[in-house]
């Protein structure tokens, strides 16, 4: 009789393909619009008088606020860059490729230390405005939400981080 060992592959999660297809069909719209965002803001903002007018802010606009004015099309490039790296890692993680399993994580972390670093520069923003009795509890509620969605958002991220890391995830990924 002749014994034969079989190797058989770990079956493959239903955690990782459904993780993966909500972020194709995500980050593929995201980049799609992308895309138009920035045949938008590079044609836009490619005009002289643009330039100019960025030039003259008043000495009242906050740092981060002029910062962004004046680098708008490369923020959009970069948001473009990460739509598109996002929806190629996705479509690695789909195939079980090692490669993007690690390139989703690196996404999954970069992703809350944006949402953190969101959260710094919220009340930056909203404290270099002049305090009013009008605007005050719209800017506390709008930081309440967005605290909570920040924190909600990089919880979630760090639970995809840590299934993606554990033994038996990791195991559908190598050969």
């Amino acid at each position: 009789m002749d014994t034969q060992i079989e190797l058989q592959a770990p079956a493959k999660s239903n955690f990782v393909t459904v993780l993966a297809w909500i972020f194709i069909v995500l980050s593929g719209f995201a980049t799609l619009i992308g895309v138009l965002q920035n045949i938008m803001v590079q044609t836009m903002f490619a005009d002289p008088k643009f330039k100019e007018s960025l030039s003259k802010l008043p000495s009242d606009v906050p740092a981060s606020a002029a910062f962004m004015a004046s680098n708008i099309r490369l923020m959009f490039a970069i948001a473009l860059g990460v739509f598109a790296t996002t929806l190629v890692s996705s479509i690695g993680l789909l195939n079980r490729r090692n490669w993007a399993r690690l390139m989703f994580i690196g996404i999954m972390g970069i992703g809350i230390l944006w949402n953190i670093g969101g959260l710094v520069f919220q009340l930056i923003m909203f404290s270099s405005f002049p305090p009013t009795a009008a605007f005050q509890s719209f800017f506390v509620g709008m930081m309440i939400f967005g605290a909570c969605l920040a924190i909600a958002i990089s919880v979630l991220f760090g639970w995809v981080i840590m299934r993606l890391v554990s033994k038996p995830i990791a195991a559908e990924f190598t050969k």
